[in-house]
Formats: structure tokens, sequence, C-alpha cells
């Protein structure tokens, strides 16, 4: 059992039935599950149609949400992966707090394309209980959503921070 730091008896499958929970009543999220499975959950996932959650119209018919949180040993806050993944145009959008990009600070925001990393940006680092990172980050993905450009078949975010 793994209990995240500074945060009372909240334990890695606490927080993740929680994300569960905040996003099977989300707009726009269907299908939220567990995965590998609910018993050796490491992650949550979500369908999206992607014109109610953004609350705009959208070219993508269909994306996801997936959700990691966890905590490694020797480091002072909760990582984290927060992604918009549309399958059709493979496309990957996220917020993550990890130690993948000291250069960028502890939190970035990364577009990939074809699985390949094609734009990062710092993003602000939000100290606070996981639940409310994710809430900020949920009404932040419209905007950065929006702020794709795509060029030549190219995607990038040439106006993040927005």
């Amino acid at each position: 059992m793994i209990f995240l730091a500074g945060r009372d008896r909240y334990t890695q499958r606490t927080l993740l039935r929680d994300v569960h929970d905040r996003l099977t009543n989300q707009a726009g999220c269907v299908d939220v599950r567990y995965r590998p499975s609910r018993r050796r959950t490491r992650y949550v996932i979500a369908d999206v149609d992607p014109t109610t959650f953004l609350s705009n119209s959208y070219d993508a018919t269909t994306a996801r949400l997936g959700v990691r949180f966890w905590y490694p040993a020797g480091v002072d806050q909760e990582y984290y992966r927060i992604n918009w993944v549309e399958p059709d145009r493979n496309l990957m959008l996220g917020f993550h707090q990890d130690a993948d990009h000291p250069d960028l600070g502890p939190c970035h925001i990364q577009l990939s394309h074809e699985d390949t990393p094609v734009d990062r940006h710092r993003a602000s680092f939000l100290d606070a209980h996981p639940l409310a990172v994710l809430d900020d980050r949920l009404q932040q993905f419209p905007a950065a959503v929006e702020a794709i450009r795509w060029e030549n078949e190219t995607p990038s975010l040439p106006t993040w921070p927005v």
C-alpha cells in the first residue's frame, strides 16, 4: 500500500477510485474504467465526447482521458500524467508532473503526434490535493486543446501558455 505524502492516509488506490468517481461525473466522459484492471489499478481512462467535454464544436469525434498519479520515493510531491488522447489522429496532449524534463520545471504540458513529442512548455506547478489538481487540469484542457495549431499535418502549441 502506497501512502501519498502530506495526504493523511490517502492511498494511491483510494485516489484512483476518487479519480474514477470524478470522471464519471464529468460532462462528456463515458465508459470510465481502471487500467490494467480494477484489482491492479495503475491509472484511470475515460472515453470522451469532445464537443460535450470542451463545450465547443471540435474536429475529432472521439477522444480519451488518461489519468495517473504516483508517488516515487524521495520526491516531495505527487507525480501525475493527465492526458487528452485522440486515437484517430494519433495525438496526445498532456499535463505531466514528473522528473522527465527538469529544464521545464516540475510540471510541463506536452504535445505528441504519432508517438513523438513535438512540443513542450512549462506549466504551472499546482501544490494542492491531487483531486484539486485534476479539477484544475480538466478546466485547462479546453484552452490547451484550442491552442493546438496544425501546419503541414503537424501539430504545435505556439501560443502556450494561454
